[in-house]
């Protein structure tokens, strides 16, 4: 993948994530609302995340909150140059996911006080998954994928080295 792809898959990224947002916050006013149920597995839920994903590190002092972005935005940093180093397709879309996803929860930090905009909750057979957004839905998959590329990287070199399994 070429890196103008990349980027206009990082583009793609935060305008769904944003319009996602916009709507639910503006439109279907769902900090009102708190919980609809839509389907017997799916619900908006309004939830408003202090911390990274899963909730995890939650940052409830301004110190804290400045702490998390100041570590976002290096990651961010980081992922950018990494992407336009990255010549291998699959690799280039990982980086793109989680990149796109970062940079969308980065923004909502600032337009909202330090908090992520979350409200996707799947659940079932009395099991709550967290409650999520689009950004996090990229990350997750962006992280995925880059897991499975760090797993399948050295198959990938011994085959692309010239020689086949069989040694031939």
């Amino acid at each position: 993948m070429r890196l103008p792809a990349a980027l206009w898959l990082v583009i793609g990224i935060l305008i769904l994530d944003r319009l996602s947002k916009w709507w639910i916050l503006n439109i279907f006013d769902l900090p009102a609302r708190q919980d609809v149920a839509v389907l017997p597995f799916f619900s908006l839920t309004m939830v408003w995340n202090r911390g990274i994903s899963l909730g995890l590190f939650q940052a409830d002092s301004e110190a804290g909150t400045w702490l998390l972005i100041a570590v976002i935005s290096v990651i961010i940093a980081v992922l950018a140059v990494w992407l336009y180093r990255v010549r291998e397709g699959f690799l280039a879309v990982a980086i793109a996911l989680v990149l796109g996803g970062a940079i969308g929860n980065l923004i909502d930090r600032f337009l909202y006080d330090g908090a992520v905009a979350d409200f996707v909750r799947l659940h079932a057979f009395g099991f709550s998954f967290y409650v999520f957004n689009v950004a996090d839905a990229a990350i997750t998959f962006g992280v995925i994928a880059l897991l499975w590329d760090a797993l399948r990287s050295p198959q990938k070199r011994n085959n692309t080295s010239g020689r086949n399994s069989l040694g031939g």
